[in-house]
C-alpha cells in the first residue's frame, strides 16, 4: 500500500490496528509517545510500536514500557 505522505524525521510512531486499517501515529517527543502508546495499550486496543524514524528506518524500536518514562 502507498503511504500518500512523508514521515518526519525525529519523530516517534506507532500503530493501532482498528478492523481491517492501521492508524499511524507520530509524537514529536519520546515520553509524549511513550504515555500515548501505554494508554492504547491499557484500554486494550492491539499497538504495534515503530520508533524513531530517523529518515531510512526506525530507530528505537523495542517496545516501550513504564518503566522507561
Amino acid at each position: 500500500m502507498k503511504k500518500k505522505f512523508t514521515m518526519g524525521v525525529g519523530k516517534y510512531y506507532f500503530n493501532v490496528n482498528s478492523g481491517n486499517s492501521a492508524i499511524l501515529i507520530h509524537r514529536e517527543k519520546k515520553r509524549e509517545a511513550i504515555i500515548q502508546y501505554l494508554n492504547y495499550k491499557k484500554i486494550g486496543k492491539d499497538c504495534e510500536w515503530l520508533g524513531l524514524w530517523n529518515g531510512k528506518s526506525f530507530d528505537e524500536s523495542s517496545t516501550p514500557t513504564a518503566a522507561k518514562l
